[in-house]
């Protein structure tokens, strides 16, 4: 650059004039040199590497283009020229060097974030993602450059060694241990959650002290981000899955079924003994055809072996509205197009209660998805609830404003009728 400072001299300026003019001119052509250097690397090299990728096989080769990759690191180009250049000042030249190998650090940083960010993203298109996420484990890792970053940075400010200032971090080691607290913890939860395979990306999990009842759309290392069915999300501490207890819905999305697991209340007072025309009525059901038949040859070889004597109805053994009405459910689901065959079904009396007899009906269905589900189960129960009065039993049912006005309405007019009769 000392021709600069030579040709102002030959045009016979002030020498003071010739020093400002100098300085001037050197920073406006070193910045142009930025410029014009900056401009060939992003407008034609990443121009020429974009579409060298492009072009290829290569699927993640899109994914670090996205992620900007060597348009971040293009901007080292700059911080080069200006350090190569710093001699130019050499007053400033120990400033100019600093800043130039600061302003490389960052850049440095900066290219490593999008390129850890991008082999996430890689690795996320490959199945084993779900199963052992990485997101954590590449923010311990950013984190780590990160600091190291800053370490670098303050020296070479300071113009002291990196050792001296790691040093010092050693005497704030627990200050440090309170600041990155989450994050520590974090990183343990994300270790164990993995090692355990305790949770997914794409499992339901459901954790009711959190609000959280929906599907797992990212594992980070401080978060766990849960989509609910009402498509909020919820954040999740990722220690909290350690910590605290969570319901994980996987078991039942692979294993083919579904729970039903549901009751009818039965009002006691509508159970009874069958009758010759409810039995003559059952044997033409298709589910309980062959069931009365069975149970009645049973219960007739049972009551002749003992001599029972069934002109007291209590003596003996004698099929029952309830048990009937049980065995058709039974037989209902083991017919049903939508219910698992190969799992439980069970069909169970309960412990009787002030809201009468429940009748819980335990089955599976042979879809997991939500929808089906509950379309299945609300079908099954449509039939049951109306079906119930055919076999002589009333579901029970607290009485509502219309039954205690219908009450009302009857005793009214009892007691006209009975002044009338006067």
């Amino acid at each position: 650059m000392q021709f600069i400072n030579n040709l102002l001299l030959d045009m016979e300026l002030d020498p003071r004039l010739v020093e400002y003019l100098s300085v001037i001119i050197k920073i406006l052509l070193i910045g142009l040199i930025c410029i014009v250097a900056n401009f060939i690397s992003k407008k034609i090299v990443i121009r020429i590497i974009t579409r060298i990728v492009t072009n290829s096989k290569v699927k993640w080769g899109q994914i670090i283009l996205e992620r900007q990759v060597f348009r971040k690191l293009s901007h080292i180009v700059p911080s080069i020229i200006i350090y190569s250049f710093s001699s130019t000042f050499p007053i400033y030249q120990s400033t100019i060097e600093k800043l130039a190998i600061a302003y490389t650090i960052i850049v440095g940083l900066v290219f490593i974030q999008s390129l850890l960010n991008a082999f996430n993203d890689i690795y996320q298109t490959f199945e084993i993602s779900k199963v052992k996420p990485i997101k954590g484990y590449i923010q311990v890792v950013n984190i780590i450059f990160m600091t190291l970053g800053f370490i670098l940075v303050i020296s070479n400010l300071i113009g002291k060694s990196p050792l001296i200032l790691l040093s010092g971090i050693g005497a704030l080691s627990a200050v440090l241990m309170l600041v990155f607290k989450d994050s520590l913890l974090g990183l343990v939860a994300g270790i164990q959650l993995t090692a355990n395979d305790m949770v997914r990306v794409g499992d339901w999990i459901e954790m009711p002290k959190y609000g959280a009842d929906g599907d797992v759309i990212d594992i980070s290392l401080n978060t766990v981000k849960v989509q609910n069915g009402d498509k909020t999300i919820t954040m999740i501490p990722s220690y909290a899955l350690i910590s605290d207890s969570f319901k994980n819905w996987r078991g039942m999305q692979g294993s083919g079924g579904r729970r039903i697991k549901r009751a009818l209340y039965i009002d006691t007072s509508s159970i009874m003994f069958c009758t010759e025309d409810m039995i003559e009525k059952f044997v033409k059901v298709d589910y309980l055809s062959d069931y009365i038949i069975h149970k009645e040859r049973e219960i007739a070889e049972y009551n002749a072996k003992n001599e029972i004597d069934r002109n007291n109805r209590v003596n003996g053994r004698a099929l029952t509205n309830i048990g009937v009405f049980r065995a058709y459910i039974s037989h209902y689901l083991k017919n049903h197009p939508r219910i698992n065959q190969n799992m439980t079904i069970i069909v169970r009396q309960l412990a009787h209660n002030e809201h009468g007899l429940p009748l819980e009906i335990y089955a599976f269905t042979n879809d997991v998805q939500w929808a089906v589900y509950e379309s299945v189960q609300s079908d099954i129960f449509d039939h049951l609830f109306a079906v119930a009065p055919e076999f002589g039993l009333r579901v029970f049912q607290n009485p509502s404003g219309s039954d205690l006005r219908n009450r009302v309405e009857e005793s009214s007019n009892k007691a006209l009728i009975g002044e009338r009769s006067y």
